[in-house]
């Protein structure tokens, strides 16, 4: 999976992270907090806060005993709310994994430059295809991706 961006869905002005499938049409919106929001926001524009935020320590802390993020995995949503998992490898050679937000997954996973997956059937139930061009919804779409380019992190300020 690809993070495309985060962005905020009107009129609840909830944010959402929003995936694409690396090779497919299917994306994948993550409703997420205002903080969570950012903190993505923030590292896909290059934003360095002048203190770690908190993904910026995770991603410290794991380097710091000597091991790796390889993957963070999107593995199931159970009415309406995804899991995810953390997997790690120590120096060791020992694989952990631990549950986690998705929210703070992807956010660790894009520091660490980290592997973003999910699972087939949480695609299926909650992925939605946009063609890449053509088709009768164009101008929907057109318009879907146009608010997609119109977002920034400062519309997640507090």
């Amino acid at each position: 999976m690809e993070v495309v961006g985060v962005r905020v869905e009107m009129p609840s002005n909830q944010p959402i992270i929003l995936l694409k499938e690396s090779e497919g049409q299917r994306f994948l919106p993550i409703w997420v907090g205002a903080s969570e929001a950012t903190a993505i926001a923030f590292v896909q524009q290059g934003v360095h806060a002048p203190r770690p935020m908190t993904h910026d320590l995770m991603a410290d802390v794991i380097e710091g005993l000597d091991a790796v993020v390889t993957s963070v995995y999107i593995t199931k949503i159970e009415e309406g709310v995804f899991f995810a998992e953390l997997n790690l490898r120590t120096s060791a050679g020992v694989a952990v994994t631990i549950s986690a937000r998705p929210s703070d997954a992807i956010a660790l996973a894009l520091r660490t430059h980290s592997n973003i997956l999910a699972t087939s059937k949480v695609l299926e139930d909650a992925g939605i295809a946009i063609p890449a061009e053509g088709g009768e919804d164009n101008q929907e779409v057109e318009r879907f991706r146009q608010f997609l380019d119109e977002i920034n992190p400062e519309d997640f300020a507090s």
